[in-house]
């Protein structure tokens, strides 16, 4: 690594530090923002997905921390005292350390779902735009050994700065991909071979009962509204039980509650 100390926020080379909450628009100059060591090490790890650009680390925590990093020769570490740090974000930067990555060529959904085994477990998301959520489906994805997650046009890209934090960095090495908006998440999964199970609280057949049987798809749509009929309609509908008076769950809790019971089968 090639560590270099700035004491200037205008400094030239750190131009993609600059008001990172505004950087969170991804896709701009082929960059994400990844905020954290936990992400960092996801981001530097071996089953990273993505290349590191550069590392911003706050001058209090680099002598802890950059001694244990991977020794990735050439990787420009920009050191800063906390304020300038924060004056380089735009707002304070508390855990101390960023990193840019490069988004690299987007995998496509025919790519990803070609390479998913023929009992594979994948994640579909129709139009959840909140971070938190996305971040925390990834997560669950990861911990239940699912194989990808595809996302619609209407979804949240996963590599925005706080959905790589909530996931703590399993969105960078989770394989995923973006379906272009208009495109049919359901038609695209059934002819990649996959049952689509769809979550909703008037799903047809109760989790308990719900068995996989070779490439399955959870398809997951956004808190409140849900899943439209006309989706519901199209293929095996599931509900998880609750106690009267509660009508839902949180997208992202649902994820790990089905993702959980489904991985169960294939581990016996």
């Amino acid at each position: 690594m090639d560590v270099v100390t700035t004491t200037d926020p205008g400094d030239q080379r750190v131009a993609l530090y600059l008001d990172v909450r505004d950087r969170d628009r991804i896709g701009r100059d082929g960059a994400f923002v990844a905020e954290g060591e936990v992400v960092l090490r996801a981001l530097l790890g071996p089953r990273s997905r993505f290349r590191p650009m550069s590392l911003l680390v706050a001058a209090d925590r680099a002598p802890a921390l950059l001694p244990t990093l991977p020794d990735l020769p050439g990787l420009p570490v920009f050191v800063a005292a906390p304020a300038i740090m924060d004056r380089i974000a735009g707002f304070p930067i508390h855990r101390g350390i960023l990193a840019i990555g490069w988004t690299g060529e987007p995998l496509s959904a025919s790519e990803m779902l070609a390479a998913a085994g023929p009992d594979a477990l994948v994640v579909a998301t129709l139009g959840i735009a909140n971070h938190d959520n996305v971040g925390g489906i990834f997560r669950n994805a990861a911990a239940f050994g699912a194989a990808g997650v595809l996302l619609d046009g209407h979804s949240c890209h996963p590599l925005y700065r706080k959905a790589i934090r909530v996931s703590t960095g399993s969105a960078l090495t989770m394989p995923f991909a973006r379906l272009a908006p208009g495109v049919d998440a359901i038609t695209v999964l059934v002819e990649a071979g996959f049952e689509v199970l769809a979550l909703s609280p008037r799903g047809e057949m109760p989790l308990a009962e719900t068995r996989p049987s070779g490439r399955t798809a959870v398809l997951l749509g956004t808190e409140g509204q849900g899943l439209p009929a006309a989706i519901l309609a199209r293929v095996k509908t599931v509900r998880i039980p609750m106690a009267e008076g509660v009508d839902s769950l949180n997208v992202a809790v649902t994820s790990g509650i089905v993702l959980h019971h489904l991985a169960s089968f294939s581990a016996r």
